[in-house]
């Protein structure tokens, strides 16, 4: 799982014919399949809604200068259920505490995303909305389409993570209007092989790695957290000039 800062904490499970023999069944992957993406569905909603609320609260930012430490206690509840559910086998295939864990995780990820987006106007979030919608959908599509197998990248995607968090502490030294581009861009960029990886993980079949039939939440919440990462590249593009 990729946590909020960007580090790759995922475990993925590779498949194994005695532990997901039942899940090479057509019937079982799907309905994996539609349950991971239904529990996405849920959390981008409620993501959005809070999101909108609260960047149209005027009273919310004010709250927030005057309380940062929230942005804090925010960030180590992300930190620590990241490092619960990619550590934990056992916790996140458990019901119902996977789903508190996600619930708490996708409240607190909310909150930081929207604190983010009050500083952009409303156009440029929306801009970013749309362009984050059609780029997920159109990789989803070819992950499951494609016949190239992106599941043994994992090396490359950590490697790929590491420059972006050196890049991301160059910039945070050393502001530069180039170096956010470029920081964005590769974000964007790394980010959308994340979605297809993720996604190639959750349908299985002939990949040379794949979740498990009961990761459901871990599959939704990896995808989650794709798509948040991008929304937020892309927003800092769209909206650096402002």
């Amino acid at each position: 799982m990729r946590s909020a800062g960007g580090l790759d904490t995922s475990i993925e499970i590779e498949q194994d014919n005695q532990s997901y023999t039942d899940f090479e069944n057509d019937l079982v992957r799907r309905r994996f399949i539609r349950k991971s993406y239904l529990i996405l569905a849920a959390q981008l909603l409620v993501t959005m809604g809070l999101v909108t609320a609260l960047v149209l609260w005027d009273a919310f930012y004010e709250y927030i200068e005057v309380h940062p430490m929230l942005i804090f206690v925010a960030l180590g509840i992300l930190l620590v259920i990241s490092l619960l559910l990619s550590c934990c086998s056992d916790l996140r295939r458990k019901s119902p505490i996977n789903y508190i864990c996600l619930i708490i995780f996708t409240l607190a990820q909310t909150f930081l995303l929207a604190v983010v987006s009050c500083r952009y106007d409303t156009k440029v979030i929306l801009m970013a909305a749309g362009s984050t919608a059609l780029i997920c959908v159109a990789l989803s599509l070819f992950a499951m389409q494609t016949k190239w197998d992106f599941t043994p990248l994992r090396g490359v995607l950590l490697i790929s993570l590491i420059v972006l968090l050196i890049l991301g502490l160059l910039l945070y030294f050393f502001r530069s209007y180039m170096l956010m581009i470029i920081y964005c861009s590769i974000g964007v960029f790394v980010y959308s092989v994340f979605i297809i990886y993720d996604t190639q993980l959750m349908v299985g079949g002939n990949h040379a790695y794949a979740i498990g039939p009961d990761e459901h939440v871990f599959a939704a919440l990896n995808l989650y957290i794709d798509i948040l990462q991008i929304f937020l590249f892309l927003l800092h593009i769209i909206g650096c000039d402002n």
